[in-house]
Parts: C-alpha cells; structure tokens; sequence
C-alpha cells in the first residue's frame, strides 16, 4: 500500500523538509528562532587595525637586569613606552619615559630615584 505517495514517495530527505539547515529562512523559521537564535547575522566588533596602539612595558623588575650598573635611563631612547610597577627595585634610577603607573614611580622614589614624564 503506498497511502498516496506512489511507490518511491516520502524516501528521500524532501520528505522532512531537506537535510541539515536547509530551509532554515523558509519553513524551519520557527524552529531556528526558537532553537537557534543567534545562526543568522554577524555578531560582536572588530576594532580597526590602525586604532589600536600597543604599548612597549618593562617592570620595574627588569630594569637591574636589562640597565645593570646605569643610574640614568631613557626608557623611550631603549624603544620602551611605559614603565610598570611588578618587581623588585635594587636600586635608585633617574629614568625618563613616556608614562608610568603610579606604583612604579613610588617604587623608584622609594630607592632614591625619581621618574620624569615627557611629553
């Protein structure tokens, strides 16, 4: 008995609506809203290349093993453009950089140094 559908009839994958997302803006939109909202569209932000500037930093921490035995450092001279706070100071520096957080200049301050800002 083929119930209407001849002999080869409701076989193939036409039978329930195609295969995988096929149909998904067509008879399967309900489902799709339903159970997969976020399928269609572009989602989130790319920021432009070209806005994004990445800053050089070098610790505090560093700086007795990368300047050993210097007392006056430009730090924008070596290619760097901040100065951070994370480390040990050993010793006093006069350093000249571009900016600094403020827990690396009291560091420095502490041993007897002091961090200029330049603009």
């Amino acid at each position: 008995m083929t119930h209407g559908k001849g002999k080869k009839g409701g076989r193939g994958a036409g039978l329930r609506g195609g295969k995988g997302n096929a149909g998904l803006h067509k008879h399967k939109f309900g489902y799709m809203l339903k159970y997969m909202p976020d399928h269609f569209g572009v989602h989130g932000f790319k920021r432009d290349p070209s806005l994004i500037k990445e800053s050089k930093i070098i610790n505090v921490g560093q700086l007795d093993e990368k300047f050993h035995g210097k007392k006056e450092i430009d730090l924008s001279k070596e290619g760097f453009d901040k100065l951070l706070g994370s480390g040990i100071v050993e010793h006093g520096y006069k350093i000249t950089v571009k900016s600094a957080s403020q827990k690396a200049i009291d560091k420095i301050a502490k041993h007897g140094g002091e961090v200029t800002i330049e603009e």
